[in-house]
């Protein structure tokens, strides 16, 4: 019996993580993306919470920083961060040739490349199934919240 209820409570916990991203998030997703292809800061800023995506690059660096036995007091400035978190910043290239997106993806293409995440977030994958972009619902709207901090390669499978 409690061998069975475990075996619910892991399959319970594992449903929120790796299943569909939720349709609003993927919608949130391609409006980034097609502001990052156009390099519309308009667009860009209105898919994103700025304050997250600070902190979680902040963090990022941070890590890679101690990893190199090195520490810098405050870390990066906030200017160094505004121009990492930026559309110039994410790439869209074609899957298999890596040639550079003319036109945005749809929102079709990016819910393929879309999975849910922990605490009700949704990720963008990259290649290797790592999270490149975060997303989280704030009120009625997706955002971004965190992106990796270098190499954001989305590679977009043809329509």
């Amino acid at each position: 019996m409690i061998r069975s209820l475990s075996v619910i409570v892991a399959a319970a916990l594992l449903a929120g993580c790796g299943g569909p991203a939720p349709k609003g998030a993927a919608e949130s997703a391609s409006r980034l993306l097609a502001a990052a292809v156009a390099g519309d800061r308009v667009a860009f800023e209105a898919e994103i919470d700025r304050p997250a995506v600070r902190d979680d690059v902040r963090r990022q660096i941070a890590e890679v920083a101690r990893g190199k036995a090195l520490e810098v007091e405050g870390g990066p400035s906030e200017f160094a961060l505004d121009r990492m978190i930026s559309p110039a910043a994410i790439r869209l290239v074609h899957a298999g040739t890596g040639q550079p997106l003319a036109a945005p993806p749809t929102v079709a293409q990016v819910t393929k490349l879309m999975r849910a995440a922990d605490g009700g977030r949704a990720c963008v994958e990259g290649r290797k199934g790592d999270c490149l972009l975060t997303f989280a619902k704030e009120k009625r709207h997706w955002r971004l919240v965190g992106m990796k901090a270098m190499d954001v390669e989305i590679e977009v499978a043809r329509r």
